[in-house]
């Protein structure tokens, strides 16, 4: 006789705070000739997976051009509108998300990301197919199975991409302060002032610490300092880089900084979160083996 126990063993990085998502509406579009809807915005973040035809997405003042399996993800306030293409009529899944923003290296820049997901096409469409078909019957218990659909789909997405999971305040954000939000999750590697960000918002800085601050209970700098930490989680757990490099990436002025505001946020040094984490990783591998 054979027995196997396997235990679950928090990862550096959870991804546990997916669960603040709230799954608003999901819906579906097919459109034939040359059709393109009016430029809007929406306080929640949208997903729309193309399941066919040709199209494109204009965020803001970008242009993508889309395909079959692609995704695109618009993050909250941001302005943005469909175009279907009359040779090959687009038709996708749309999903609205409160609670959650996500951002990705090299295909995105805070406003939107965009990933193809050929490979992954069939668990996605079953996924989304099964939440589509849960909120048209509305059998009992169906918010509870489109939520769990949800996350489930949330892991999937960040198992495939390179897209980091942001926890968003589920409230609607003046579009001052969600654009410098936007620029923080984008930009947190870089040399950033109160100054550069008020003037990138067209406001006066006191002004966008209160009503930043109000928006998000945190200041532009904090929230800037959290990003830069919650970020070096990853390379602590997943990298043998210095304190000092860690420190430099993440755009610290010192490695004795970097130390201070880990510690602040987290609750114990970097080298301890470092050991605690690799504790973890191998009592996990030690339990697979047995």
């Amino acid at each position: 006789m054979s027995n196997k126990r396997y235990d679950l063993v928090s990862p550096g990085g959870s991804l546990a705070s997916h669960k603040a998502a709230k799954l608003l509406y999901v819906s579906t579009a097919k459109y034939g000739g040359d059709w393109h809807s009016l430029p809007h915005t929406h306080g929640c973040t949208e997903l729309f997976y193309v399941v066919g035809g040709l199209g494109q997405f204009r965020i803001m003042d970008t242009m993508l051009s889309v395909v079959q399996d692609d995704m695109v993800i618009v993050n909250p306030q941001v302005e943005h509108t469909e175009v279907s293409l009359n040779a090959h009529p687009m038709e996708y899944i749309v999903l609205g998300v409160e609670g959650l923003e996500f951002a990705a290296a090299g295909s995105g820049d805070g406003r939107y990301s965009l990933f193809n997901f050929r490979r992954g096409r069939e668990e996605l469409l079953a996924l989304l197919r099964s939440i589509l078909r849960e909120i048209e019957q509305k059998t009992e218990g169906y918010e509870l199975v489109c939520q769990n659909l949800l996350e489930i789909l949330v892991v999937l997405l960040m198992r495939h991409t390179d897209f980091s999971l942001i926890v968003a305040p589920a409230r609607r954000s003046s579009k001052e302060c969600a654009a410098v939000k936007r620029y923080i999750d984008a930009n947190f590697k870089e040399s950033i002032t109160l100054d550069q960000l008020a003037e990138m918002a067209h406001v006066n800085k006191y002004y966008l610490v209160h009503s930043f601050s109000k928006e998000y209970e945190i200041s532009p700098i904090n929230y800037l300092i959290e990003r830069r930490v919650q970020e070096s989680c990853y390379l602590l757990c997943d990298t043998d880089h210095s304190l000092s490099q860690i420190s430099h990436m993440m755009g610290f002025s010192s490695p004795s900084y970097f130390s201070q505001s880990f510690r602040k946020t987290m609750g114990m040094s970097p080298m301890e979160y470092r050991k605690k984490k690799r504790a973890e990783r191998a009592s996990f591998s030690k339990n697979e083996a047995d």
